[in-house]
């Protein structure tokens, strides 16, 4: 008889496949999971208590920080909530511009885990045609905010700036020939709004190759079809949201239920999985990265006929223009107390929450009347999917391990906050 021995390893935080600092200790029944730990805490940086130190308007960069692959989604929900508690009107074009850039982000969120989810289980070549399109809606936070990946573009009152009217072009150099430089700048002649256009006409096709490559490939299907498997009921009660509940079959989603912004003008399905296990998830966020393109696709065509102003005109919450600022004694003023002490909001407490690539992702704030918040608490939906790890694993092999965390898309910013 050969000999059986249970042993305890570590999985993570120094491994690719942990997505992050995540520490699994699994204890192994040769190479089934008998029980699976997950240690969080190793990324904690205080973001909630340092809410609560700054005035309301400082912390909005934060809030990218928590789960940086869905930057401005995050943004979304915490001046969502200062909007509540100020009681301010959001002009339409701004709604307008939330919503693309909320899209934008999704799109963004699930090719980064699609390259990763299948970097870890043997589908090299998908990491590479994924970023790929990821470079091109890069460009797009870069060309609004400045920056390409935490943009601090939403702010209370609608959005820092209109779209900009020309794109960045890339220049000859050492590493691009004058012949691939005029290729790549070919979509870069217009506006944003035209280089958006161009992108939602050219993905479509981009996800069928994607689907090519993985949706009857029958090695993907071995490592993700039964694995990981939840019911619609204990979805549910382990509070999934987002693809994770509707894997399971649940049709929830907070874009359709409890619509905010403008999408409640848009027209867009739910996808929903049948058996919830990996390859369901799967095919859910594939549906997915297609309706968010159809709803940019709408949001272009209602910006470029509907121009108007994108932040609320009250300088007691959003600053006047820089132009102003130059040249006017009042304006500067106002700037600089605004940047510097903020504004008081009302006392109350208020629970804003947006439909986030990776399930609902909320903030719950607590004004005591003065310029910063009382309380904070972020509702981050990785930290929900995480803690069903230890049900998710128990009786799978230890390289389903990899295939479960693959399809939690979890990031470690939110969860450790």
């Amino acid at each position: 008889m050969a000999e059986i021995r249970n042993y305890t390893m570590n999985f993570g935080p120094q491994h690719p496949a942990a997505h992050g600092v995540l520490r699994l200790v699994l204890e192994m029944d040769g190479e089934v999971v008998e029980r699976a730990d997950p240690h969080v805490g190793l990324l904690h940086r205080g973001t909630e208590k340092l809410a609560e130190t700054k005035p309301f308007n400082q912390s909005i960069g934060y809030m990218d920080r928590l789960d940086y692959v869905s930057m401005m989604c995050n943004e979304h929900a915490y001046v969502m909530a200062i909007e509540k508690l100020l009681g301010i009107e959001v002009p339409r074009r701004a709604q307008y511009i939330r919503v693309m850039f909320d899209e934008i982000t999704r799109i963004l969120n699930h090719l980064m885990w699609l390259g990763t989810h299948g970097l870890d289980i043997g589908a090299m070549t998908m990491f590479l045609y994924c970023f790929r399109e990821r470079e091109d809606l890069m460009d797009c936070y870069e060309a609004v905010s400045g920056t390409r990946m935490h943009a601090t573009y939403y702010r209370p009152g609608g959005v820092y700036r209109d779209l900009p009217g020309t794109m960045p072009q890339y220049e000859v150099s050492k590493w691009h020939k004058k012949k691939d430089v005029d290729r790549m700048n070919e979509a870069r002649q217009g506006s944003l709004l035209d280089f958006i256009e161009d992108f939602t006409r050219r993905f479509p096709k981009m996800v069928d190759e994607y689907e090519t490559l993985l949706t009857d490939n029958r090695i993907w299907k071995q490592r993700t079809v039964g694995i990981g498997v939840v019911s619609p009921e204990r979805a549910q009660q382990l509070g999934f949201s987002g693809p994770m509940l509707r894997g399971s079959g649940v049709e929830w989603d907070i874009r359709k239920k409890q619509p905010y912004a403008v999408y409640d003008e848009l027209f867009f399905d739910i996808p929903v999985g049948v058996t919830g296990d990996c390859y369901d998830r799967y095919l859910v966020r594939m549906e997915e990265l297609r309706q968010s393109n159809h709803i940019i696709k709408q949001c272009v065509e209602w910006l470029r006929n509907n121009p108007g102003p994108v932040i609320t005109q009250d300088h007691k919450v959003a600053p006047p223009k820089r132009l102003d600022m130059k040249g006017d004694m009042e304006a500067l003023i106002h700037h600089f107390k605004l940047f510097t002490e903020g504004y008081c909001v009302p006392e109350g407490e208020v629970y804003a929450s947006v439909e986030a690539p990776k399930g609902e992702f909320g903030v719950y704030l607590v004004s005591d009347g003065a310029n910063k918040p009382y309380r904070v608490k972020m509702r981050a939906p990785g930290f929900a999917h995480i803690s069903a790890m230890d049900e998710m694993v128990r009786g799978h092999m230890l390289a389903d391990v990899v295939a479960v965390i693959g399809t939690m898309d979890i990031v470690f910013g939110e969860i450790d906050r």
